[in-house]
């Protein structure tokens, strides 16, 4: 880095230097030994990495998600959800300059929003968000750290599933419109997402070998991971009554709307917010995602561990199935009684065999001995 103090016809003096990209800044001071303070600043921000170009400093939050955004190459729901995130982090930050948020700033707002009842996973899910940008930003040199950490995270909070019972979802069937059947079937006894049951065509359903494959989700978009792609068994009954709903189609979507076309998520989705007001007990909350928390349970219920659990759900590793199941497999202090008592009762039932077998012989008539 090139750098020099020279004193000016104004009696000041002037500091310039020319950073890594050869562009040249310059300040003036009325001490020269001011002047070469700032220049030394300059050059230990530029050899530890930390330098930051004195109109970065200016960029605004707002300004920045822009440009953040413009290079976020992802799926269109995901940057439609980021877009969501976004503006909340806009509305709190938007017209401060990036350097300007600190770890302070955040842990305000993490708190404001928890004064306000905003759920624990939500403002997990903001603070990500908010890392995430900042992140890219320390990267491209704009700050020199990221204001967000553990210590600012309000954790991910608690993920308790809502699980319909047998009962519930028999009436949300008998509930649901001719069009929407099949959709609760491939639901909460496939655990297929919305999108991709709106997205799963007659050609995905091998009916022979008995067995659910999405390929894609709707409209006509790749599904989220290799994973979601896996095949998924249902039972001869499954078979019978999709057989029955398709009415001999053979080809084209599962999941028709009147016209004929594609039945979209929100439809499906609303649907759900009407009829689930039928069904006594059932959660205001309830939404179609719910569906695939009952087949899951439905599977742990039954004996399946956190292996095929997260094989049929398709989940991208064991770990994610724990997370938002782990509550729902027996618990280890029952389990242990459980597997101890099973040992137990062969031991105790043979011993008391054994002393039943010793008085028996004891109580039994001797023979007499010959005179």
């Amino acid at each position: 880095m090139s750098r020099s103090v020279a004193k000016r016809p104004n009696g000041k003096w002037r500091a310039r230097y020319r950073d890594l990209a050869g562009k040249e800044h310059a300040r003036h001071f009325a001490r020269k030994t001011d002047a070469e303070r700032w220049l030394d600043e300059v050059t230990a921000d530029l050899v530890t990495g930390n330098y930051v170009d004195p109109k970065d400093k200016k960029l605004t939050v707002n300004e920045w998600c822009d440009l953040w955004l413009a290079g976020y190459g992802r799926r269109e729901s995901t940057v439609r959800q980021a877009k969501v995130h976004l503006a909340q982090i806009r509305a709190e930050f938007g017209p401060l300059p990036l350097m300007a948020v600190d770890e302070m700033a955040v842990n305000r707002w993490m708190t404001r929003l928890q004064r306000e009842g905003v759920s624990d996973s939500y403002r997990y899910a903001l603070h990500n968000r908010l890392s995430q940008v900042m992140r890219a930003a320390v990267r491209a040199k704009k700050i020199t750290i990221n204001p967000c950490s553990r210590e600012t995270s309000p954790g991910e909070g608690a993920q308790r599933p809502y699980v319909c019972t047998d009962e519930q979802v028999r009436q949300l069937y008998e509930a649901a419109e001719p069009k929407y059947k099949p959709a609760i079937l491939l639901g909460a006894f496939a655990g297929l997402r919305t999108a991709e049951a709106c997205g799963l065509r007659i050609c995905d359903v091998d009916f022979d070998a008995m067995t659910v494959t999405p390929t894609v989700q709707y409209p006509d978009k790749p599904l989220k991971t290799e994973a979601s792609m896996a095949p998924v068994p249902i039972p001869d009954v499954f078979v019978g009554e999709l057989k029955r709903l398709l009415d001999g189609r053979t080809d084209g979507w599962v999941l028709l709307d009147d016209d004929g076309g594609q039945l979209g998520p929100w439809k499906v989705e609303r649907h759900m917010r009407r009829i689930r007001k039928q069904v006594p007990g059932l959660s205001p909350e309830f939404r179609f995602h719910d569906l695939r928390h009952y087949y899951a349970s439905m599977l742990i219920a039954n004996g399946s561990d956190v292996k095929i659990v997260q094989k049929r759900l398709r989940h991208s590793s064991p770990t994610v199935t724990l997370r938002i199941y782990t509550h729902l497999w027996p618990d280890a202090d029952q389990t242990t009684r459980a597997a101890v008592g099973r040992s137990m009762e062969t031991l105790i039932n043979k011993a008391a065999d054994s002393v039943r077998t010793v008085e028996e012989s004891a109580q039994s008539p001797c023979s007499s001995e010959p005179s």
